[in-house]
């Protein structure tokens, strides 16, 4: 366990070492509050017309619901921003050690290929949380002047975090099959967004591929998440989905080694 936190501790420093960190985190920010600004001020003019409804023709305005209107529409930004975000943090996560021949220093310390890796692979969902705070300020701001369900709030950054996470260790596996950064986020960016519209295809071919498309789909599992809905096998699809990143990433350091 030492030696996964000092992994950890280490990436995370040379993290917000880097410029690339900030750009990301500002970057990822501005869209998020761009777009959370339009939805809001979509709501707010659907809110005014309702009113204005109702005064014309003296009757109770309609209730908004601010989660269906919203806040969900909002994860699914979320979602969308982070698979374009994601595969540029996980591009450096070992491709750099190829890179700047770290990677020798790597085999030779008393660490196992999967506690280099679950080290790596934590410092990439800590940084993508952190990534995910300041959208939880926009969301704090509808407590404030609104009255908004906390429990699909909850469930929404849940699966965001665990959809995340099961980017990562993907961008983590590309990462380690080549020292190129550009082509290690191309590759990873490729890789997510076949598993992303994998789903859309599912219509078009027999009930029973249907099905394995779907849920093979990454982002099918996330819109009952958005939804405020906990479901145990969507949890479990992505903890899978993590496992096998890991896997292969493991199984590549280890056949690296071996060649060595």
């Amino acid at each position: 366990m030492k030696e996964i936190f000092a992994i950890f501790q280490k990436e995370l420093k040379t993290s917000y070492y880097s410029l690339i960190a900030y750009i990301v985190i500002g970057l990822f920010t501005a869209i998020a509050g761009y777009f959370f600004f339009s939805q809001l001020s979509y709501f707010v003019e659907m809110a005014f017309r309702e009113m204005m409804m109702a005064q014309q023709y003296r009757m109770q305005p309609r209730p908004m619901n601010v989660n269906l209107m919203l806040v969900r529409p909002f994860f699914g930004v979320l979602a969308t921003i982070s698979l374009f975000f994601l595969p540029i943090i996980t591009m450096r996560l070992y491709s750099e050690e190829k890179r700047l021949g770290t990677v020798e220093l790597l085999y030779t310390t008393p660490v196992t290929p999967m506690q280099i890796i679950i080290g790596k692979f934590l410092s990439g969902v800590a940084l993508y949380i952190v990534l995910l705070i300041p959208s939880m300020f926009f969301q704090i701001l509808l407590f404030v002047y609104g009255d908004p369900e906390f429990w699909p709030i909850f469930s929404g950054y849940l699966g965001l975090i665990l959809m995340g996470s099961a980017f990562i260790s993907i961008g983590l596996f590309i990462s380690t099959t080549t020292e190129n950064q550009i082509i290690s986020a191309i590759g990873g960016f490729a890789l997510l967004l076949i598993l992303w519209v994998i789903g859309f295809s599912a219509s078009f071919v027999g009930p029973t591929l249907g099905s394995v498309l779907s849920y093979v789909s990454i982002i099918n599992h996330f819109e009952d998440f958005s939804q405020g809905v906990i479901d145990t096998s969507h949890i479990a699809y992505y903890l899978l989905f993590i496992s096998v990143g890991i896997y292969f990433s493991t199984k590549m350091i280890e056949s690296v080694k071996w060649r060595a």
